[in-house]
């Protein structure tokens, strides 16, 4: 068995996470570029956790700014084997209200500035995202909130639009339509950058505000959602502690496949592949291009 190694992506308002014992930073290196922060190695009940600020300390970087691809490509050599997505998110749906954490199981993605794939002109590869989550992934978030008394849902969709700027209100209620559950504006293309790198992954997005499709939230500020972020920091600490007490030492294979998604995904011929890409895929790929 794989010894588990649980990553954190901390998002808005989760630039720390306390309570981590023995904790340094490192720097790592990526050859996709610079990642959002230091990665900080630490444990919590014994279990070993890599911790990494979404956008950075004090709030550097916005969504398109972002280095996705080596945010995941540090956090694969860091050796994490099960990856939690921390993320503030709006709701369309009135039984999601702020404070509710959604533990979201599909995602839709209508970002466009970002690079969505390690792969490419050299060596392609195209991996399933007909189920996104690690279901039992979402098992063990769901026991932890119910532990902590933490309101949440059990599923939902989260679209994931470009920003910075907020939904209009046209388009907001076109995503309410539509059925959605949270908009965000990080999630993706971070989810298919985790299966790519056959890292099981799961996304806690929680509500800071209804978007501006509710009457109450017709102007969506950002001092209206640091009010509710606060909040919800602490309630996701806690609910990361929780999870770390009682998360399996051994890492469990998926049941979904996610940490073995490349199997059936490389279609360049081996002779076709570029050697230049390859280096650059050591850690993402490396378990599969050494076979």
């Amino acid at each position: 068995m794989t010894a588990a190694v649980l990553g954190i992506i901390g998002g808005s308002g989760i630039y720390d996470l306390p309570g981590l014992e023995n904790a340094r930073d490192e720097a790592i290196a990526s050859p996709w570029g610079e990642p959002s922060a230091l990665v900080r190695h630490g444990s919590i009940a014994g279990l070993p956790i890599v911790f990494l600020p979404r956008h950075d300390k004090g709030h550097r970087l916005s969504p398109s700014d972002i280095n996705y691809r080596a945010n995941i490509d540090v956090l694969k050599r860091a050796g994490v084997t099960d990856l939690i997505s921390l993320s503030a998110c709006g709701s369309f749906k009135e039984e999601l209200p702020p404070g509710t954490f959604v533990l979201v199981d599909q995602f839709v993605d209508r970002t466009y500035k970002r690079e969505s794939s390690f792969f490419g002109k050299g060596c392609v590869a195209h991996v399933s995202m007909a189920h996104p989550v690690s279901p039992r992934l979402r098992i063990h978030l769901a026991a932890a909130a119910e532990a902590e008394g933490i309101a949440f849902a059990r599923g939902g969709t989260y679209f994931c639009m470009e920003g910075p700027q907020f939904s209009s209100y046209a388009e907001s209620m076109t995503y309410k339509s539509l059925g959605y559950s949270v908009i965000g504006m990080t999630n993706m293309p971070e989810a298919k950058l985790a299966r790519e790198a056959e890292i099981c992954y799961a996304s806690v997005a929680m509500v800071t505000d209804f978007d501006c499709w509710h009457p109450d939230h017709d102007a969506v500020t950002v001092q209206d959602i640091i009010r509710v972020l606060s909040s919800n920091a602490d309630k996701a600490k806690a609910l990361v502690a929780r999870l770390a007490r009682d998360f399996p030492r051994d890492h469990e294979p998926c049941p979904i496949g996610s940490d073995r998604a490349l199997d059936t995904a490389l279609i360049t011929a081996p002779e076709a592949r570029d050697p230049e890409l390859l280096k650059k895929l050591d850690a993402v790929a490396g378990r599969i291009l050494r076979q």
